[in-house]
């Protein structure tokens, strides 16, 4: 539960971040909402592009000193933030968070205690999942009352402080130090004396165009649930109560793959997780007066999602190359996190919320496709 706070904290003072603060600082500073806005997108795609790397250095030297550099690199960013004279100090300040983000978010996080702990890490990643499934519901009313009490400056100043007194504490505390990871055996072509490389699996390019698709339905609900539920009727009102409603099925889909889930291959969690979102879109869009229901399948779905993405490249892969895997089944993600606001904002405003949503549809139909032919992978040749 403690590392669960640590990305309550971290999620809260980047990715969370600019939703609340956005405004306050086109206010402040006159800079152009769009180019504002927009940092959080090279934050992520710098997050993005750095995730291999993190992951290789998690595999060679252990979690800890890894999560808490990336955390101590976050926390520079957001000073960074608070003291930006201009924009580019603004947009510098940015791509310093995005490499903190991809040194201390959910997946170094998770690449660290499945490299720790092998199979005995599942529980583990759903707890941290759990705790953290109302990162939103605090951090966002917590953000709005720091931003009118104190301004956005002195905001980012506390997410900073917050990471460097309690988040690095809790690293050096509750992960281990070293990898304890099992041998591996070497590569035939290996030289005599240097380690294997991490391996990679056949699949491999499938699973991470699976978490890619995800990804991004993720990142685009996010941003346009809001408006889609209006445009399908509901009032404004209606639509923030209805979205509030994300957070608790995140956390009761995790509560259950806690419970229940432990002794199921995680390739299962994965096809419930596609199609949750699957059926959820599809009922916003030929029911609106279950918006209720879509919203909840959703959030389950989405909620399932979060852990999957670190218990199922653990059980392919296994604990010794799993933080290099996961890094680099990072890399495409984020890649498309950082791209799809921008692509949802252009296609609504040029053709309407209507084919948004239908789009966001059928990338939903190729997750739950691509989702079968992982699981028939795993599951067929766990059998044999």
């Amino acid at each position: 539960m403690a590392l669960g706070f640590t990305q309550i904290v971290l999620w809260g003072g980047s990715f969370f971040l600019m939703a609340v603060v956005a405004d306050p600082i086109v206010g402040s500073t006159g800079w152009p909402q769009g180019v504002v806005v927009s940092a959080l997108s090279l934050a992520i795609l710098v997050s993005g592009l750095c995730s291999p790397w993190v992951g290789r250095r998690i595999r060679r030297h252990g979690g800890r000193p890894v999560l808490i550099a990336g955390t101590l690199t976050l926390a520079l960013g957001q000073v960074g933030l608070a003291l930006a004279p201009n924009l580019p100090a603004f947009l510098l300040a940015w791509v310093v968070i995005g490499l903190g983000m991809a040194g201390a978010l959910y997946d170094p996080l998770f690449a660290a205690i499945g490299q720790a702990y092998g199979a005995a890490a599942r529980s583990a990643m759903t707890q941290i999942a759990i705790a953290s499934g109302f990162a939103i519901t605090l951090c966002w009313p917590a953000t709005s009352f720091l931003v009118d009490a104190l301004g956005w400056r002195l905001t980012c100043v506390v997410y900073a402080a917050l990471a460097v007194v309690l988040v690095v504490p809790l690293f050096a505390f509750a992960l281990p130090a070293g990898t304890r990871t099992e041998p591996s055996p070497p590569a035939a072509n290996a030289a005599p004396g240097k380690p294997a490389a991490p391996c990679r699996l056949p699949g491999e390019c499938i699973l991470a165009v699976t978490f890619t698709s995800a990804a991004v339905i993720m990142t685009a609900v996010s941003v346009q649930l809001l408006l889609l539920l209006q445009a399908k009727g509901l009032t404004a009102g209606t639509a923030v109560a209805l979205s509030t409603l994300i957070g608790p099925a995140q956390v009761g889909a995790r509560i259950l793959e806690l419970v229940f889930g432990r002794r199921a291959h995680p390739a299962w969690a994965l096809l419930v997780s596609s199609g949750c979102v699957g059926l959820g879109l599809l009922l916003l869009a030929v029911a609106p007066a279950l918006a209720w229901l879509a919203i909840v399948l959703y959030g389950a779905g989405n909620g399932m999602r979060t852990v999957v993405r670190g218990t199922l490249p653990l059980s392919l892969y296994g604990q010794h190359d799993y933080a290099a895997v996961m890094g680099r089944l990072a890399r495409m993600p984020l890649l498309g996190q950082a791209a799809t606001p921008l692509v949802c904002g252009t296609l609504s405003a040029w053709f309407g919320l209507d084919l948004l949503l239908e789009i966001l549809l059928a990338i939903a139909t190729l997750n739950i496709l691509l989702s079968l032919i992982v699981a028939r992978r795993t599951l067929g040749a766990q059998v044999r």
